[in-house]
């Protein structure tokens, strides 16, 4: 069958696109025909995928994202063999791949009164209700049970579409044990001594990930334990205003930042402890990735796989709404016990589970039973 996914940007380092990129490898596996239609795509090609690039110039995200959907109908009107996959809301999607939270709940809960009079907030209530309305078809993938709540609590009806997929862990990210020898490594390339507890940030989008809080959590423990300690941020985006904030807390000798890379195993081999506590997340791999390989986790009830950390018992959850002083007083508690809580080695007999790897067979899946329905 031939695929047609949309997605507005690609790039190796965000969680959506990985799940974009292993799920249209995956179709391929199986003989069907992709082509992706995307506004941006920064890294290798993989063969076999028909990569189009939409010609759409303007810088205004939202003439953007309109330009956008509109081209590409245009070119799918022509052919009505192809089923079409988003990775972003849009509309006339048979399946949305809902990798991103519900907008609404975000807009009423996180947003001042005035938002809602914003052209954004228009733009992106539109795309969203042109998939979740009650009166669209799309067949929705969700990865988290949090998703389905906030879902069904702003489009009432659209529940029966709404079908939960499980996580997409790369199987090369399992581990048996903790290879010690590679952290040792890296901390001596970091230039930190070997007592020295190695706190750890991964992730694109600094905002949404909460490095703030991250930040604040670190200058906020207590003196000893501070002196201790080293925090490391990776991922893809603009560092300057977080170093600022950390030479305001007094701690930028203890931070280093690194931009995205696909290492990311030997620093959680090297790594003490995951910081996560991202202000919202429809998933969250880093959470998993980091469980499954031994890290204990330290992350906020808003992302979504925050329930696998509470299952697993591999780390410690702050509750919602989020309170600063907790995520501090759960850090410094965690540092005090990692010596003798079982965090690490209860995450690495959760990554046992076949299940954790599955995502794009089962995606494959449900778009071919998808197809065999409509036929």
């Amino acid at each position: 069958m031939h695929l047609s996914f949309l997605i507005y940007s690609y790039f190796p380092f965000g969680g959506l696109q990985r799940d974009f990129l292993r799920v249209a490898k995956e179709c391929m596996s199986r003989g069907h025909n992709i082509t992706v239609y995307t506004l941006s795509w920064d890294g290798d090609i993989p063969d076999g995928i028909n990569v189009i690039l939409v010609p759409v110039t303007t810088r205004n995200r939202i003439k953007r994202n309109q330009a956008y959907t509109e081209w590409v109908r245009t070119v799918l009107r022509q052919r009505d063999d192809s089923l079409v996959i988003g990775f972003n809301k849009m509309p006339f999607l048979d399946i949305y791949f809902a990798a991103d939270p519900c907008f609404m709940e975000k807009a009423t809960e996180q947003r001042g009164f005035y938002y809602k009079f914003t052209a954004r907030y228009k733009h992106f209530k539109e795309y969203e209700e042109a998939v979740f309305a009650a009166s669209q078809r799309t067949e929705v993938l969700i990865l988290s049970p949090p998703q389905r709540t906030a879902f069904e609590k702003y489009y009432p009806d659209c529940g029966p579409r709404l079908h939960q997929v499980p996580p997409g862990i790369s199987i090369d990210r399992k581990v048996d044990t903790i290879e010690k020898k590679i952290g040792i490594q890296l901390r001596s390339d970091l230039g930190l001594a070997a007592t020295t507890k190695l706190l750890l940030q991964v992730g694109s989008g600094f905002r949404v990930k909460g490095v703030d809080r991250s930040l604040r959590a670190v200058a906020a423990l207590p003196k000893p334990q501070l002196e201790n300690c080293h925090y490391l941020l990776i991922g893809q985006d603009n560092p300057d205003r977080y170093l600022r904030l950390a030479k305001k807390l007094g701690i930028a000798e203890q931070c280093t930042v690194l931009g995205g890379r696909d290492d990311i195993p030997k620093f959680l081999a090297a790594a003490d402890l995951l910081l996560h506590p991202a202000y919202s997340e429809s998933a969250g791999y880093m959470l998993l990735e980091a469980t499954i390989a031994g890290l204990p986790v330290l992350t906020t009830s808003t992302c979504g796989y925050a329930f696998h950390i509470e299952q697993a018992k591999s780390g410690l959850v702050c509750s919602a709404p989020f309170e600063q002083s907790q995520l501090n007083s759960y850090l410094t508690k965690m540092l005090a016990n990692l010596d003798t809580a079982d965090w690490s080695k209860n995450g690495l007999e959760y990554g046992r589970q076949d299940e954790l790897y599955s995502q794009a067979a089962a995606v494959a899946d449900f778009f071919e039973e998808f197809l065999a329905r409509e036929a």
